[in-house]
Formats: C-alpha cells, sequence, structure tokens
C-alpha cells in the first residue's frame, strides 16, 4: 500500500464504498459511506482504526467550517481523503430520515440507538480493527455524546466540536423553562431540505412561500397552521419541545440528557470545543465537569474560542473582531484537521504526541483591543489565547458585585431596607434580541458580540439609533469605571429578588463591557458577553410549575453562560435587566399560560428588590490578567 502522505494533492486515490443500508435494531437502514485507501483489500490486508461522523446535513455534501488549502466548506469526502491518507478508514452516515437514509426524523432522540448500532455493524467488518474515533460539529457532537451514553463497542475517542448535550432542557433547546427559538428557525430550514420536501414540488413550494420573518411576528404558533404544516414530523418535534416547558420524563431521554447517563460513558480521550458566542457554552463546560469528575483516568482537552457557532478561524462574532490570533488554525495547533490527526493516531494508532506539555483548557480571553472602528466596520475587541490545567481556572475568585436602586453595581451590600425598582414588561413589545450566544437564527436574527443598541439589522426594534438602555423596560446597573485591567473568567451567577402583578413572567440579565466614548464611539460602546433567562412559574422546581403570588418577594438563579473577557482599565462592568429577550427566547405572556399556547398576553408589573434584606448580586469570576498564562506554540498540538 502507499505510505500516508500530508497533504490532499498528493496522487494517492481513495475507494468509496457508497450507500452501504446499515440495518438498526428496528428493521431502519441508514445510508452509509465507507472511505477506504485505493487498492485496499478488506479481509486481506490489515484492519484499519476507524473515524465516524454521523450527520443530518448530508454524508457527501460540504462541511461548512472546515478548511483545506485556505478553501473554507469542502465537502466531507475531501476531509475523509485526508484521513485515509493517514491511515485511516472513515465512515460518514446520514443520520434517520435524513437524505439516503430510510426512517423518520425525530431531532435528536434515535441518534443514541442508532450510534450504538453502527458502532456494531463497524466493528463486525473486515475493514475495521474494532478501534473508533468519533468526531463532528453541532449536530454530529450531538450524536456522538449521544451513542457515548450507551457505552458502545469500539468506541476509543471522540472529538465534539460546539454540541453533545448535557441537558437540553437547560441549554440547547430551553433554558431555565424558556424557549430557544433557534429551534423553531432551524426546523424551517431544514424541512426544505427533508425527503418530503425534496420529493414533493408541492411541498417545496409551500415552504418556499413562507416568510418566516412574518411568522416570527405572530407567535405563538398554532399546530397544523404554522409555516411547518406541509411537513408534519418536523411541525410534530417543535411543538414537542415547545409545550414541553417543565422539566418532565421527556427532557430525561438519552440523546438530550447526558448528565443521566454519565455512568456509563466510556472513560475515553475526548476533545470539547466550542466558543464564548455559540449556543452550546453551557453543554461544553458541564460535559467537561462530568468527564474529569470521579476519577476519570482518560485525557478530557478543552477549547473555547471567541467565535459564532463552528466559526473556528472567522475572528469576530457579529461586530466584535478579535484580531488575526483568534483564529484556531496556526494558533491553538497548526490547523483542525492537523489537531485531529495528532489526536486520532495518538488514541487510534498510538503514536506518542509530539508535545506532553499538553494543556487541558485552552481559552480565548476576549478584550484589551483598541475599540477603533476598523476598516470593514468591525470593532476592534481585540483578545489573546491563554492556557489553563482546569475550569473554572484556580486564578479567578468568585466576587459578587450588587445591584442598587440608583444604578450602581459594585461590592457593597446595600443598606436601604426596602429600595427597589419597578417597571412594566408587554410581551406584545419585548426588548429585541441584539446579538448573543446563538447559532441557527438566520434570517430572524443572528447572534455575537453587538453595540447594545437599536438598528435596522435586529429583528423587532422600535427606534433604530437608540440604546437598549433607553427603553423603561430595560434596569441597567453599572460599575464606576475600572481603576485597573480586570479578567472575567468562569461562570455568571445572577440572584436576584423578585416580586410581580402577574402569575408567571420572566427575567433576563445580560453582562456587557462598557467602553468609554471615543473618537470613533462619541457615545461609547456597550458590548453584551453573555445572557441568560429565568422563566418565574418555575421558581420552586423545574419538574412543577407554581403561580405566583401578587407582591410575594422570591429568590430567583439566572445563570448566563460562563464568559472570558479582559475588561480594560476605564471601562465598566455593566448588568442589564429586563423581562424578555426576543427572538432568542419565546415571550411570556404573563398571564400563566404556556408561552406555546397562549392567547393572553398581560402587561406585568414586576419589581427588583435591592434591598439590605433581599439584597440582588451578580457573582462573577475576578482575575488578575497578569496571573493569566499566555498560550504559546510548544503547547500546540499537532
Amino acid at each position: 500500500m502507499t505510505p500516508p502522505v500530508d497533504t490532499l494533492t498528493a496522487p494517492l486515490a481513495v475507494h468509496v464504498l457508497t450507500d452501504q443500508m446499515v440495518r438498526m435494531r428496528d428493521g431502519v437502514r441508514l445510508a452509509t459511506d465507507v472511505h477506504l485507501p485505493a487498492g485496499y483489500r478488506p479481509g486481506v490486508d490489515a484492519p484499519l482504526p476507524v473515524i465516524l461522523e454521523r450527520t443530518p446535513y448530508g454524508k457527501a455534501d460540504i462541511s461548512r467550517s472546515e478548511q483545506i488549502d485556505g478553501q473554507l466548506g469542502v465537502p466531507r469526502p475531501d476531509v475523509a481523503r485526508y484521513f485515509v491518507n493517514h491511515g485511516f478508514a472513515v465512515v460518514f452516515q446520514d443520520c434517520r430520515g435524513r437524505y439516503g437514509s430510510e426512517g423518520q426524523f425525530t431531532k435528536y432522540l434515535s441518534e443514541g440507538p442508532d450510534g450504538f448500532d453502527t458502532l456494531a455493524w463497524i466493528a463486525d467488518q473486515p475493514w475495521s480493527n474494532g478501534k473508533v474515533g468519533t468526531m463532528g460539529l453541532s449536530y454530529a457532537a450531538h450524536t456522538q455524546l449521544a451513542l457515548a451514553c450507551l457505552n458502545p463497542p469500539g468506541l476509543a475517542c471522540m472529538v465534539l466540536d460546539s454540541g453533545g448535550f448535557s441537558n437540553g432542557y437547560q441549554c440547547g433547546i430551553r433554558q431555565s423553562g424558556a424557549f430557544e427559538l433557534k429551534q423553531a428557525t432551524w426546523a424551517f430550514k431544514q424541512a426544505k431540505l427533508s425527503p418530503a420536501a425534496q420529493q414533493d414540488p408541492l411541498v417545496l413550494a409551500g415552504l418556499e412561500a413562507q416568510d418566516i420573518r412574518q411568522w416570527f411576528t405572530r407567535m405563538p404558533w398554532r399546530p397544523g397552521h404554522s409555516p411547518l404544516a406541509l411537513v408534519p414530523e418536523y411541525e410534530d418535534y417543535l411543538f414537542e419541545q415547545w409545550r414541553a416547558d417543565a422539566f418532565d420524563d421527556s427532557w430525561r431521554q438519552l440523546g438530550i440528557y447526558a448528565q443521566g447517563y454519565c455512568d456509563a460513558i466510556p472513560d475515553v480521550p475526548v476533545v470539547l470545543m466550542s466558543s464564548w458566542y455559540d449556543a452550546y457554552v453551557r453543554s461544553t463546560l458541564e460535559n467537561y465537569a462530568a468527564l474529569t469528575a470521579r476519577g476519570r483516568n482518560a485525557s478530557v482537552q478543552l477549547v473555547m474560542g471567541p467565535w459564532l457557532h463552528g466559526d473556528r478561524n472567522t475572528t469576530h462574532s457579529g461586530d466584535a473582531e478579535f484580531g488575526p490570533a483568534a483564529a484556531f488554525d496556526g494558533h491553538v495547533a497548526t490547523d483542525w484537521l492537523a489537531f485531529r490527526l495528532s489526536w486520532f493516531r495518538r488514541w487510534l494508532q498510538g503514536e506518542s504526541p509530539a508535545s506532553t506539555d499538553s494543556p487541558e483548557a485552552r481559552l480565548f480571553l476576549m478584550g484589551g483591543g483598541s475599540g477603533r472602528r476598523l476598516g470593514d466596520g468591525r470593532f476592534d475587541h481585540g483578545g489573546q489565547w491563554v492556557r489553563a490545567n482546569a475550569w473554572p481556572v484556580p486564578q479567578a475568585a468568585a466576587t459578587p458585585l450588587y445591584l442598587h436602586a440608583d444604578g450602581r453595581l459594585d461590592g457593597t451590600a446595600p443598606e436601604s431596607p426596602d429600595a427597589r425598582v419597578r417597571y412594566q414588561s408587554d410581551p406584545r413589545l419585548p426588548v429585541p434580541t441584539i446579538g448573543g450566544s446563538l447559532t441557527s437564527g438566520q434570517p430572524v436574527f443572528v447572534g455575537g458580540g453587538f453595540d447594545q443598541r437599536e438598528d435596522e439589522r435586529f429583528f423587532g426594534v422600535q427606534q433604530p439609533g437608540l440604546p437598549l438602555a433607553s427603553r423603561d423596560d430595560v434596569v441597567v446597573f453599572q460599575s464606576e469605571p475600572l481603576e485597573r485591567d480586570v479578567a472575567v473568567v468562569g461562570p455568571v451567577t445572577v440572584k436576584l429578588f423578585i416580586s410581580s402583578d402577574c402569575p408567571d413572567t420572566d427575567f433576563t440579565a445580560k453582562l456587557i463591557d462598557v467602553y468609554p466614548p471615543s473618537e470613533d464611539y462619541p457615545q461609547g460602546y456597550a458590548l453584551n458577553l453573555t445572557d441568560g433567562i429565568f422563566r418565574c412559574r418555575f421558581h420552586a422546581s423545574w419538574e412543577q410549575a407554581s403561580p405566583l403570588e401578587p407582591g410575594r418577594v422570591y429568590e430567583i438563579t439566572i445563570e448566563p453562560f460562563a464568559t472570558c473577557n479582559l475588561f480594560k482599565r476605564g471601562h465598566r462592568i455593566r448588568l442589564d435587566i429586563a423581562s424578555s429577550n426576543f427572538p432568542k427566547y419565546d415571550v411570556n405572556p404573563n398571564s400563566g399560560e404556556t408561552a406555546a399556547d397562549a392567547r393572553e398576553k398581560r402587561i406585568a408589573l414586576n419589581t427588583l428588590h435591592l434591598s439590605s434584606r433581599h439584597a440582588s448580586h451578580v457573582t462573577l469570576c475576578l482575575a488578575d490578567p497578569q496571573s493569566l498564562t499566555p498560550l504559546v506554540p510548544d503547547a500546540m498540538p499537532g
């Protein structure tokens, strides 16, 4: 056989066993492509270690975030060829009900058994030596963790990129009772690619005729009368998720609840990668905590960039530019392909790593830039890579900052016995989403870092040009200008004491880095870092909704995603409190009805209690930036 080579331009060819129909336990067959070295003789030549990706996005289609020879977005067969040329068999498979595979697509819930059965099939093939590594982005990360929860035969290592549900009720589908409306935009886009739409021109034409942005002005939708009505399997699963607002058994199912299967996940090496503006920050960090707990021995590597979902070599998120160093390629490793190759060579082929000085966590510390407007119109926020041997980083101390009725945010506990702030929340006029940790929201909403100011790019804005802080349903708390640089690195926890005159309402919290006025931004620049939400009907338990009693004070906890940001001297730390963030989350009708079915919408009078007895506060993990260790090339695998 021809020896492995390092570039795709070499003449080594690949033989593909196309559309192998792999039978699952219920008889459904999944379309599977097997990529082998040209001339390889199964059953004669030595069997090969295997790399598997299970995807709903087309096993032979373009993978949007893969980059080869400077081309961003390349067909999966080209990715397969790279690994085949280094001595692996590569398997790509269409998920159930997608592209060439049989069966009905039910999002997330078939991936555990189907993945197990696929690994069992691989183990029986003459070209397989029984050792399998998995890889994939987003949904293809969900498929990996789902199969791992069943401890399948042959699983030897994994690379999860921006996905893998720890608890779908708290991240990825819902958050603290609220529904992530990226599920609606994703379902609409993918319904057009479903077998039903691709095989029936009338179904496809009906979907193409829908204006999804218009539909977002008519929330909530009704089953049978939604933009998905022509493809019932997509509409059905969407409404099942949307209506299931309590943490019942439907949320403890395999595929969306790895927390319940941790003991079954094999002790194999895992890479977990995400990014601060990704929709799976919490899942990734919870998976890291679970996989490094209880005496597990296998290597677990964490990579957290500043990107949007999967955009590992795009150096901006929204309007925030982080600089050339933000790219994965050339800064964390030679490139993403080489990083994975090094990982698979080590754990599937037994090759010793090039460096033994590999940190457990590679984190991009956002911030430190000039704050100027760049030539492309983006905002120079800057940043650098740092390394750590644990998450949360031990250098960062959990520090409470208290919310005061006069808008201050500081370390002094309030002294007033009855301080409070009241505001009205109208579900017909929700606070518009301006960036954040989002994915799959186009063409309705986009994620990333933006000045928290309304403009026409964002769905639902009322007054382009005005800051969100000018709204009377957004309550702003901010520090004095900082006297020295401060890094916020770790979890963000917001404890609020609240009351309302409605049986249910939401509270949202958003952490912001406020730049002082400058020549380019004479009004300053308020850059969103992370946000979260809490649906108050679940104040007592996620399992059971309980209405609020008018006037009674409740303690709630909002958990925005963790972040990693340098607040420079002269900046302010700001926390915005409101009661909606639409269309990132569905809007609470404030009536006590579920948001998925509500027909009655009430204006809520909501109260933040900020007294000595009810000291609402945010806890941030603060560190001296000088205590953080830069990531240097010597620590780069690959």
